[in-house]
């Protein structure tokens, strides 16, 4: 039994991260993050994997990158200021795009 529930979790577990993946990567299309943010180098703003090697292991991050996507920031990775995200952006889709750049090695 306990086998079964495992397997059934490791399933689940695959189709959500699956599942995130396509949305985070979908999420990025959508709202143009990509004009200024690429997988993996410092363009006009940094790379998504730096962001989330700098975030790894905080678990305030979640929050903190939400708010800074939302209502923009600067500092964190040079002088280049981001600008808040538009109202028409959810917060649902702020909250996806954020955690599956985290979920980035």
């Amino acid at each position: 039994m306990k086998i079964r529930q495992l397997l059934v979790l490791s399933a689940t577990l695959m189709f959500v991260s699956s599942a995130l993946a396509n949305d985070g990567q979908a999420l990025l299309k959508k709202y143009n993050c990509a004009t200024c943010h690429k997988m993996g180098k410092k363009t006009v703003g940094p790379g998504l994997e730096m962001i989330a090697s700098k975030y790894k292991g905080d678990a305030s991050a979640q929050t903190m990158l939400e708010a800074k996507v939302r209502h923009g920031g600067k500092g964190s990775f040079g002088g280049m200021p981001m600008p808040p995200t538009p109202a028409s952006v959810s917060d649902s889709d702020i909250k996806t795009l954020v955690s599956w750049i985290l979920s980035l090695k």
